[in-house]
Formats: C-alpha cells, sequence, structure tokens
C-alpha cells in the first residue's frame, strides 16, 4: 500500500560551462511591475569544449546578447523560446578560457505561468507589493524567492542548486527606499535623474537560487556579532521590537560558530519582513527573507517567540549556502539540518524538555504526512521538484540526524560535521559525502545507517511487551511495519529499568523482526522505558500497568515519559493515584507538563459542574 509512484529519474544537472560571477544593473517599472536588466555572466566550459551557452531566462523579453571584451561589446546569434535562452558563441572555448557575455532584457513576472508547492506557494522569482500604491495602510515593495529555479525569472543564469558564482548587483531605486542584497553594501550612488544607485557586493561563491534583492521603506536596526554587521529590516512601526524579535541571532550566530568550528563564513547577516511572503522564510545568502507574521508589537511579544524559524534560516547559512545540496533529490542536506539546529538552538537555550517538546511537534508532523505518503528522504524519483519541500525533508530529516548524533555520540557529531563543511565549504554535495565525514571521523561503517534512513521510505512500528520471571526481565520487541515496504530496521537503544527504587540502563540492539531480550534484574520492575533516549522516529507501542506509569512519571525526569503516563491516565483522572500525578504535575518544572495537567483537571471540574 505505500509502494512510491515511480516517477522519472531527476539527477543534478550536468555542468557543461562553470558560471563564475554575475554582474546585474536593474531597475523598475512599478506600473507595469517589470525588471529591467543588464546582466553580465563570466563564465567558462566545466571541461568539455564548448561553442554554445544554453541560459535559464524565463518569460522574458531579450533585447540583444553580446560578447564582452572590456566595454566593447560583439553581438551574438541567439535563440529563445520563453525559458531556455540558447546563445552561440564566437567560437569553441576550452576549460581554460573565460568569456563574458552581456544580454540586455526585461523581466515580466506577472505575465508567467507559475506553479508552487505547499512550502513556497508561487515561483514567479520577483514580486511587486502594492506596486501603485493603492492598498492603504500596505507598503510598496519589491521583493526576490529564487528557491527552487525561480530567480531565472529575473535575471538569466544557470539555475541549479550544483552551480555557484560571485555576483555585483547594481540597484536603481528611488532614494526614498531602502535596498538589500547579498554580501557586503559597497555604496550608494545619487544619480543626475533624481534616482539611485545602490551597490551590492557577493564575494564568495553562492548558488544562484540564494540570490536576493529587497526593495522597501525599513528600519534598519542594527546589531552585531564579533566584527560582522547583523541588521533588522523591519517596517519602521516595529523598529522598537525588532531587536526583542530578533535578538537572539548573534548569540545563535556565537553557538552555532562555536560548535560547528566554522565561524559564519559570509560577510553580513541581515533578516528582512516583507508582505506577502510566498513562504515562511527562505536562506538568502546572507541576507533572509521572512513572512509578516514575525513582525510582533509588545503585546504579542508576550505570547510569541520566533526562535525556532531565525535558528532555522541560520544555520542554512552553512548547511545550504554554504555547502549546497548537487540536486533537489539531496533536498535533506538542506532542510533536515536547518529543521534540526531549532533543537539544538532550544536545547542550547531553553533546555531539553523544550527541545523534546519540539521533537514530539516534528514526529507528529511527519507521521501525520506518513499516514498518506512514504518517501525516502534522498529521492531521485518525483513528479516535480517542488514535491521535496515535505515533512519527510523536513521533520523526519530532523530527526533521522538526531539519532545519528545520538548513535555517535556529541563529540563525534560535531567533529563530523566540521569535516563535512570544510572539505566540502563552497561546493555541491551528495548524501554520500555526508557520510563519508561521519566515518572518516568516528571510523565506523555507516552505510547501513544511511541506507535505512536516507535512502528507504517508511518507519519502524515496534511493538514491545515485559515480563518478569526468576531474576529475569523479558522484552519481548517486533517490529510489525510491513517489510514490502519498509526495511526491518536496525536500532541501537537504550532500556532503563527501575527496580528497587534502583535505575539501571541495558543497552540492545533490536535488529530482528522479532527478538526477545532476557536482561538480568534484581526484583519485580517497578518501571521499564523502551528507548530511554527518545530517539527513535517511529511508532512504539508499549503496554505498561497503571502502577508502572505512575512510578515513570515520578521518576523519569523527561518530558515525554512524563507525557506518555499522563496521555494513558487521562480518562483515569478521578483515581486517587492518578489525581494525585496530575495535581503533581501542576508544579512540575516544565510549562507542557503543567499544561496537560490543567487541562486535564479543568476538564474533570467541568464535568463535575455539569452533573
Amino acid at each position: 500500500m505505500w509502494a512510491s509512484k515511480k516517477y522519472k529519474f531527476n539527477p543534478s544537472r550536468t555542468k557543461e560551462h562553470d558560471l563564475l560571477h554575475t554582474m546585474l544593473r536593474v531597475r523598475f517599472d512599478w506600473e507595469k511591475q517589470y525588471l529591467k536588466g543588464s546582466a553580465e555572466l563570466t563564465l567558462k566550459p566545466y571541461f568539455y569544449p564548448q561553442d554554445t551557452l544554453v541560459l535559464d531566462a524565463k518569460g522574458m523579453d531579450i533585447h540583444s546578447v553580446s560578447l564582452m571584451r572590456g566595454n566593447d561589446a560583439t553581438p551574438l546569434t541567439y535563440g529563445y523560446d520563453g525559458q531556455k535562452l540558447s546563445i552561440k558563441l564566437n567560437k569553441t572555448y576550452t576549460r581554460d578560457e573565460k568569456y563574458t557575455v552581456e544580454v540586455i532584457y526585461t523581466a515580466k513576472p506577472n505575465e508567467l505561468v507559475t506553479g508552487g508547492s505547499d512550502a513556497i506557494t508561487s515561483d514567479k522569482g520577483l514580486y511587486f507589493i502594492n506596486p501603485l500604491g493603492e492598498e492603504a495602510n500596505k507598503p510598496r515593495q519589491i521583493w526576490t524567492q529564487g528557491e527552487t529555479e525561480a530567480n531565472s525569472a529575473w535575471f538569466p543564469t544557470i539555475d541549479a542548486p550544483n552551480e555557484r558564482m560571485t555576483q555585483d548587483i547594481y540597484v536603481t531605486v528611488d532614494p526614498k527606499f531602502t535596498t538589500l542584497s547579498n554580501g557586503a553594501f559597497v555604496y550608494s550612488r545619487q544619480n543626475a535623474d533624481g534616482t539611485k544607485t545602490d551597490y551590492w557586493k557577493q564575494e564568495l561563491p553562492h548558488a544562484p537560487y540564494l540570490a536576493t534583492l529587497v526593495v522597501g521603506e525599513y528600519a534598519v536596526v542594527k546589531d552585531k556579532w564579533r566584527d560582522k554587521e547583523v541588521n533588522y529590516y523591519v517596517e519602521p512601526a516595529y523598529k522598537e521590537t525588532a531587536k526583542k524579535i530578533f535578538g537572539n541571532t548573534p548569540a545563535m550566530m556565537e553557538f552555532f560558530s562555536q560548535k560547528l568550528g566554522v565561524a559564519y563564513p559570509w560577510a553580513k547577516y541581515s533578516q528582512v519582513v516583507v508582505r506577502d511572503f510566498v513562504s515562511g522564510a527562505m536562506e538568502n545568502t546572507s541576507a533572509s527573507t521572512f513572512m509578516e507574521a514575525l513582525q510582533l508589537n509588545e503585546r504579542e511579544l508576550l505570547d510569541k517567540s520566533w526562535d525556532g524559524i531565525i535558528a532555522h534560516e541560520l544555520f542554512h547559512q552553512w548547511f545550504g549556502d554554504y555547502v549546497t545540496t548537487e540536486s533537489w533529490a539531496n533536498l535533506p542536506l538542506n532542510e533536515a539540518f536547518a529543521n534540526y539546529s531549532e533543537y539544538l538552538w532550544a536545547e542550547h537555550k531553553y533546555g531539553a524538555d523544550e527541545a523534546a517538546y519540539l521533537h514530539v511537534d516534528e514526529l507528529g508532523q511527519y507521521l501525520s504526512e506518513a499516514e498518506g505518503k512514504r518517501e525516502p528522504l534522498i529521492r531521485y524519483h518525483y513528479k516535480d521538484r517542488e514535491d521535496m519541500f515535505d515533512s519527510h525533508s523536513y521533520a523526519k530529516g530532523g530527526r533521522v540526524l538526531h539519532m545519528l548524533r545520538k548513535l555517535v555520540g556529541d563529540d563525534a557529531w560535531w567533529a563530523s560535521l566540521n569535516l563535512y563543511l570544510t572539505r566540502n565549504k563552497f561546493s555541491d554535495v551528495e548524501v554520500a559525502e555526508l557520510r563519508m565525514a561521519f566515518e572518516d571521523v568516528t571510523g565506523q561503517d555507516l552505510m547501513w545507517f544511511f541506507d535505512q534512513w536516507f535512502m528507504k521510505p517508511g518507519h519502524p512500528e515496534l511493538k514491545v511487551e515485559h515480563s518478569y520471571a526468576n531474576g529475569r526481565l523479558q522484552l519481548q520487541v517486533q517490529q510489525v511495519q510491513d517489510s514490502a515496504y519498509a526495511p526491518v530496521y536496525r536500532l541501537p537503544l537504550q532500556v532503563a529499568v527501575w527496580a528497587g527504587g534502583k535505575k539501571q540502563l541495558h543497552s540492545i540492539v533490536v535488529d530482528k523482526a522479532e527478538q526477545t531480550f532476557s536482561l538480568a534484574v534484581e526484583a519485580q520492575p517497578q518501571a521499564v522505558l523502551f528507548d530511554v533516549e527518545q530517539q527513535v522516529l517511529g511508532e512504539v507501542q508499549h503496554a505498561k500497568t497503571d502502577q508502572e506509569l505512575l512510578y515513570q512519571f515520578q521518576n523519569a525526569r523527561q518530558f515525554i515519559p512524563k507525557m506518555e503516563a499522563l496521555a494513558k491516565l487521562e480518562e483515569k483522572v478521578t483515581e486517587p493515584q492518578v489525581r494525585t500525578m496530575y495535581i503533581s504535575a501542576l508544579k512540575d518544572d516544565f510549562w507542557a507538563v503543567r499544561s496537560m495537567a490543567v487541562n486535564t483537571l479543568s476538564s474533570l471540574k467541568e464535568e463535575t459542574q455539569l452533573r
């Protein structure tokens, strides 16, 4: 029932040319919602000699194509079908020869036939917000959104994640507008016609889909991390709360930089809020874009924190921007890490319970999606690249990385990530390169882990039972998932057993469809906690007595076992011992445990009143 539909194979883009540098000069026609641009692209053949260059250029008017030598332009012959611009070069170039072509064009994003996905709802690349100023209380803005391959709707490029370029962007606008792009702000020049031209320079290479441009009337709230600018671009009404919304950013940059052993690599880090964004947020290199919901006033800040999404986009600056997936089939190499950064930051800043609470939510998101589809994390067979942006790539991917961390241990985890980043910096990767980094650090063969979790669909569904006799705890574990569609998993984990008021840990490896583990335990167990780290991504049914659950609540010291006890005993809350457990939960250190207790006890009170 879970067999994947067989869509065509989607490889990474073949590299015929290497795009080295892009220089853009752009201005806007707000009334027509056009971008008028000049793009100078410097390239060379990747390996084999080439006499033709094919660029992605969606829905444009192409006015001229020229070969540039300094300021001298020689017209080139080209063909254009509305999607691809095919340029006949003046000769056959070898891989040792660079050349520069200039394309003069008009981008008309609103005239494109657009698509999108649940994660990124539109793919027209360039967006004019309230362009004529006709909507009251709504700012005029222009912004771009490049992922997956939509930046080629506003400049001609090789629009593939396995390409990298440096860039210069000169943007000409009304002086009242603030601009933002990748890299460092170099200068702003006043023009004779009353406009200004801002110059942004991206000196380190990045993928074309990560190029960005934002134009609007912003308050720029300045912060810093080490010697780098950290700026928050918000609408003027939110100037006073911007640091309260984004203010943990420098601490996140320090935490991730120290843990990874790779300092934040880009020239600056800016975060900008835009209206009507087509996604939650986007990790453009050195300049992340966020949806307007992040703008909060003082009252709203009491009830809401956006730390998760802020950490997510920041971690992408390493995983996605510094090291980039070579193809959309390998998207979890970007998104699973960004997802897991939310756990890492919550664990560091707010503690283990807050991180565990996030993981319960992530597991729920994946399991909900898994009711309708089960795909490998790394999948080359998909109908549309936008289909990769799902709870498999994000939620499941983050949980799989957590299991990898628990498998190798924290020291090896961070050392492996350091090797992966330093070995592959400014390049594109596939999942094998992540595996090899972990293997080279740990000395272990981890093919089994990557094969079952990254390359195969599904998740373990475990049925666990335990019994005790003659000083032995018998732990029976069945993997009941349909092995026609999912593997029989290898699951190294720990079991905690409380007996005589003492806790013992037992390491086991579940790797068969049915297994019985016989563990030496001195007395009748008071509680048995399977997978004490609560790390396994899957569904676990473990039958327990009421007394075991009550003991588990009082002694497990972790959010998930406490939550399990509260949930399983909820219908028995009228019984004295259970009620006592709920009352003690009202004083728990963690807010989510207190919240569960309040909700159950208040509903009990309501039922009593109704009677």
